[in-house]
């Protein structure tokens, strides 16, 4: 079921969650579900990346993640997509061009762990992703400090919406940013590997 692009009306607001999602797991869910009830989206879509930059070895095949991602996530507001694939992108700026080309009139919100905020400057073009989308931020155990004091979360610190303003965000015009604390799991993709319960 590869192939297939998530359908959007002019003047949703869609939060997009990517990722090598190798494995997706219930932190995953768990995001996504806080994501469309803390910034009231309209969706949520996994995009199910090819391969990660910055990863030096490749993720599982990616059917198998499709696959995988579809049982864990059973929500009727939540797609699988592997639309990086499909255009060809390889980093999130790419990607985030490619939406906003294909889908006009729809807003998008980037949504990340706490720990990609804290490497974001390390992204291809990530001055570019926070100027040309609102960005959410949920925050994952031992991740919030150095989120915060990060260089990006300096550099856009004007930009900053407050948490109890989180509703807002998807009305608002980049820059924008804004920082969610909440309980979250502590599973991560890593630990599901080096455990063995996921083998690529």
């Amino acid at each position: 079921m590869t192939g297939l692009t998530p359908p959007a009306r002019a003047g949703q607001v869609i939060g997009l969650l990517g990722g090598s999602f190798d494995p997706p797991h219930a932190g995953h869910v768990h995001l996504t579900r806080e994501a469309l009830k803390r910034f009231g989206l309209d969706q949520v879509w996994w995009l199910v990346s090819p391969g990660n930059p910055l990863k030096t070895r490749g993720p599982a095949p990616l059917e198998k993640r499709m696959s995988a991602a579809r049982a864990i996530m059973d929500h009727p507001r939540v797609r699988i997509s592997d639309f990086e694939a499909q255009a060809g992108t390889r980093y999130t700026a790419e990607t985030l061009a490619a939406l906003q080309a294909k889908y006009p009139g729809v807003g998008f919100v980037w949504l990340m762990g706490a720990d990609n905020l804290a490497q974001l400057d390390q992204w291809q073009d990530w001055r570019w992703i926070m100027e040309s989308v609102p960005v959410g931020v949920l925050a994952r155990p031992g991740q919030r400090i150095s989120a915060r004091m990060s260089k990006a979360a300096r550099v856009y610190a004007d930009a900053r919406l407050p948490g109890r303003m989180s509703h807002m965000l998807r009305h608002m015009q980049a820059p924008a940013w804004c920082f969610i604390n909440m309980p979250m799991t502590t599973i991560s993709s890593t630990e599901l590997r080096q455990r063995g319960d996921w083998v690529r």
